[in-house]
């Protein structure tokens, strides 16, 4: 089911929606800020998941934090 709302932007975020969609690389202004809205809701649960695991194991090492920079490429 979908559901019709609507949203206030400043120009600069409008202009970035239409020149995805020019480029191809959304089909749509809607579909671009509904996955935008996707993309920070699933990053809101990793770090939800993340504090949970911090709350149980307490902050990552040094040498924890430099392994998962590596694997993940930053």
């Amino acid at each position: 089911m979908r559901t019709r709302i609507t949203v206030t932007v400043d120009e600069e975020t409008a202009a970035a929606a239409r020149a995805a969609v020019s480029a191809g690389r959304a089909p749509s202004v809607s579909a671009w800020v509904a996955q935008a809205i996707r993309d920070l809701s699933e990053r809101e649960r990793l770090a939800d998941v993340l504090a949970d695991l911090r709350a149980e194991s307490g902050p990552a090492t040094d040498e924890e934090t430099a392994w998962a920079r590596s694997v993940l490429g930053r």
